[in-house]
């Protein structure tokens, strides 16, 4: 088993677990978010799994994404579970709708990914920036030398749709 450590706590992966090891691994080699890809039906997956959800096709390759997309759901997190994101709360979980593969294979099943809401100092993003529809994009935080794990930062681009965040 590989094991890289991210906020005090260890990250392990499985040696058999081809699907995330590859994963965190291209995100490291190019700093580039990377998804499988269905060589049949041609749609894209997350997580990245063997075989297709939608054409059931056991035939994939990676192929990268933009890492560009809109905070389609998020949840803030007040109290933390894990020792090493004590000192991080509040701080918020995003579902990321990726800007590919938008709509398809129908509206409810877009491509998305979940990830932390970081500033560009991959420190928590404040939880009054946090809203549904606003515009993220990938940043990756390097934890060893073949691994990166994937996030989101806020952009500047004008919202999806109306704003909507939790009252508070």
């Amino acid at each position: 088993m590989a094991s890289v450590e991210y906020r005090g706590m260890n990250l392990v992966i499985p040696e058999n677990d081809s699907e995330w090891r590859e994963h965190f691994k291209l995100a490291r080699t190019n700093h580039q978010l990377m998804l499988r890809a269905c060589t049949q039906c041609k749609l894209m997956r997350y997580p990245p799994s063997h075989g297709c959800p939608w054409c059931l096709s056991l035939e994939w390759q990676w192929k990268p994404v933009s890492g560009r997309g809109h905070i389609y759901s998020y949840e803030v997190v007040h109290h933390a579970i894990q020792p090493g994101f004590k000192e991080w709360t509040p701080y918020a979980v995003v579902l990321v709708e990726l800007d590919e593969q938008r709509g398809a294979p129908t509206p409810d099943e877009a491509l998305r990914i979940i990830g932390n809401l970081v500033t560009s100092e991959l420190k928590p993003e404040p939880e009054a920036n946090v809203a549904i529809g606003k515009r993220v994009r990938v940043v990756f935080q390097d934890l060893s030398a073949d691994f990166a794990l994937p996030q989101f930062t806020l952009t500047d681009e004008p919202p999806v749709g109306r704003v909507w965040r939790l009252p508070g």
